[in-house]
């Protein structure tokens, strides 16, 4: 942490775009500002930032930089709170990211969280694509499938999601039970065109036909809302149909229509109290099911 003074500013001066707006927020002089950065991009022998009129703008190597130190400065920031009334005194941001359907999975823990830490604002970015933790996309995800190899990555186990087959009621009432496995004549909701990364999608697409969709989804979501709205037989979360009184078990979980969900973190923050404190909610014996 030899240059951390020099790193604080530059970091000031990418936040605020000028050099005397970085020194007013320092409460130092322009001069010491220039000599910090000059020191800096002297260290590290390259140039961090373009000069312009309107002020200074970030090269790739700045970048870098601006990530790294913030990183640096939540760490800090989390450090100092270490010893304190950590329920009292942890406060900032914190962000979660995952897909909307396994949200019911999650709230719980975010719920006992905001009681105990109401200081910490969380944010829940629900979405496909992966966020990179290692630009500060997220602070938390949870991430379904394959366990995630990368190397900056800490990957905890979390829940095991069992999908199973269902119909609701009034399909049953309509169309009849399917006995003995025999499903012909009967209206699925799902996808088998193609493979998608569902665990039941082999199944899908060796005993279901094209042209028995009634509806055409590989979203889990839109799949759930189909069959409870009697559209056709689909595979469901057993953890979201379970308690639903109006769905009907035609083939329950099997080993293989199981997929894992882990908590993703960044190694750098990792160990900060803000993450520490929630990873102790989200993974309580009651809520976890990774066996």
């Amino acid at each position: 942490m030899k240059h951390w003074t020099e790193l604080r500013t530059a970091m000031l001066v990418a936040q605020t775009g000028t050099v005397s707006a970085a020194a007013s927020a320092l409460g130092v002089h322009r001069a010491t500002v220039n000599r910090h950065i000059e020191v800096l991009e002297h260290t590290l022998g390259t140039t961090l930032f373009h000069r312009h009129a309107r002020g200074y703008a970030l090269t790739d190597a700045g970048r870098d930089m601006l990530e790294v130190t913030s990183r640096a400065e939540d760490m800090f920031k989390d450090l100092e709170g270490r010893n304190r009334n950590r329920a009292s005194l942890l406060s900032g941001e914190l962000t979660i990211t995952a897909l909307g359907g396994i949200a019911s999975l999650i709230i719980p823990a975010i719920k006992e969280f905001h009681i105990a830490y109401p200081k910490i604002a969380v944010e829940f970015v629900a979405e496909e694509r992966l966020a990179k933790l290692e630009h500060g996309e997220a602070h938390v995800a949870f991430r379904i499938g394959p366990k995630p190899d990368v190397a900056d990555y800490v990957v905890l186990p979390f829940y095991q999601i069992r999908f199973g087959l269902y119909a609701s009621r009034d399909y049953i009432e309509r169309f009849g039970y399917p006995e003995n496995g025999a499903f012909e004549g009967h209206e699925f909701v799902g996808a088998v065109s193609r493979p998608t990364a569902h665990p039941y999608s082999k199944w899908m697409r060796t005993h279901v036909p094209q042209t028995s969709l009634s509806l055409q989804t590989s979203e889990v979501p839109v799949q759930f809302e189909a069959v409870c709205a009697g559209l056709g037989l689909g595979f469901l979360p057993e953890h979201e149909a379970q308690g639903r009184s109006e769905l009907v078990e035609i083939l329950p979980p099997r080993t293989r229509w199981t997929a894992n969900v882990w908590i993703v973190t960044h190694v750098d923050l990792h160990r900060t109290a803000k993450i520490q404190a929630f990873l102790r909610f989200v993974r309580k014996d009651n809520r976890q099911n990774s066996n």
